[in-house]
């Protein structure tokens, strides 16, 4: 692997958070080149690598130094025990980590998995939560799909990624305790600050990931509203800045826009509107660099 001086950041080649990664990166403003089955591509424009591995192998390359940063999931992250510092939660590719049993069982207490058999491709997250909550069970470690354990006879019950769950309703199993909840994190090697240069590119980096981050988790809000509604309005908005406020032609009436939490938008409209707000538009917002 060529030593050009630029950062190295491994993302999962293929699976559920591949493509949410690139897209991520995009949105910063990176030129990624079509990579097909090459390893390492060079970003165009930013001093930056993109390695592309098998998800399993990233917490281990970022611990090694191989690559100073990855984006990978919680429960992989768990699984392997690396010694990574987690630098940022990405808010995609989320799922849960439960411990699914046959439809006709019912667990009525965590205390219930005591004496069982649970299979599960995540032995070390599995063993951690029940050595927690002081449970005696025995783990059963399959590589690859769990959901046929109990109906093989291999297993009482499983613990495995669940998003869905319809997997476990064509198995005839059910969703029951919760073992972890994982999303996408930016991980990076905890001696990446001895390297002074590459430190500089990183912290670059990810002012560019916040500000998409802090995007994507709001609007832009804009409406008219009459004068004596100003005060009522602006108690409603749940604004992340103060908003600005801008006269109109019409001397009756003001133009008030802010950013808003996104999710908050269906929550307000009606109340904006009982308070006399009119041609409210709501915009998607690129970047904000706070």
């Amino acid at each position: 692997m060529s030593n050009n001086g630029n950062l190295k950041l491994a993302i999962q080649k293929s699976g559920r958070l591949s493509e949410n990664s690139l897209q991520l990166l995009k949105n910063c403003n990176l030129d990624i080149e079509k990579f097909n089955d090459r390893l390492v591509v060079s970003i165009r424009n930013f001093k930056l690598d993109l390695l592309f591995l098998r998800d399993d192998d990233i917490p281990e390359y970022v611990q090694d130094g191989v690559a100073e940063l990855g984006i990978v999931g919680q429960d992989v992250l768990y699984e392997t025990k690396a010694d990574v510092k987690v630098v940022k939660k990405l808010g995609f590719g989320r799922c849960s980590l439960r411990i699914a049993i046959p439809e006709n069982d019912d667990l009525r207490d965590i205390e219930d998995l005591n004496g069982k058999r649970i299979a599960t491709s995540f032995p070390n997250i599995l063993r951690d939560f029940l050595k927690q909550n002081k449970i005696d069970a025995k783990i059963v470690n399959i590589s690859g799909s769990v959901e046929a354990a109990p109906s093989l006879g291999i297993a009482d019950y499983i613990c495995d990624l669940v998003s869905t769950g319809n997997t476990l309703k064509l198995n005839k199993l059910k969703s029951s305790i919760s073992v972890l909840e994982s999303e996408a994190v930016l991980i990076k090697n905890k001696n990446l600050k001895n390297h002074s240069d590459k430190y500089q590119i990183f912290l670059k980096l990810l002012s560019r990931i916040e500000s998409v981050l802090n995007a994507n988790n709001s609007k832009y809000i804009m409406m008219n509203v009459p004068k004596n509604s100003l005060n009522d309005i602006l108690q409603i908005i749940p604004s992340l800045k103060s908003p600005t406020v801008l006269p109109l032609a019409d001397d009756e009436s003001l133009a008030v826009h802010a950013v808003i939490p996104a999710e908050k938008f269906w929550e307000i409209v009606d109340d904006l509107k009982s308070a006399g707000a009119s041609g409210i538009l709501l915009l998607p917002i690129e970047n904000i660099i706070i």
